[in-house]
């Protein structure tokens, strides 16, 4: 059985999140939350909190499961919508800042 978790409009990029989710696709949901409580990036954060919330998920879904039997199925981080801002430049012009922002996908199964 399959439980889900998204997380929608996250603002860090999603080149810099993909980095972390690379690092715990497949692994154990018990030996993944180790990792990313050991990881120095500013995604990882964002990522545990997906990833308790789709263990958590599994067990509203299924009473009986056992989170040592969950692992990562799959993880994935797609582009979301960017923010458009602008910052004042020499000579009256100005220049575009991009802020972009990220969909988190994170699908557990036993």
């Amino acid at each position: 059985m399959e439980s889900k978790a998204v997380a929608k409009h996250v603002r860090i990029s999603a080149r810099k999140a993909r980095l972390v989710a690379n690092e715990i696709r497949g692994y154990d949901y018990l030996e993944a939350k180790d990792i990313l409580n050991f990881t120095n990036k500013r995604a990882s954060g964002i990522i545990l909190k997906l990833l308790d919330s789709a263990a958590a998920n599994a067990m509203v879904a299924d009473p009986n499961i056992d989170e040592t039997e969950l692992y990562v199925k799959k993880i994935y981080v797609d582009d979301g919508p960017i923010m458009k801002r602008y910052r004042a430049r020499a000579r009256g012009r100005a220049a575009r800042i991009r802020k972009r922002l990220s969909h988190i996908t994170v699908v557990l199964s036993n």
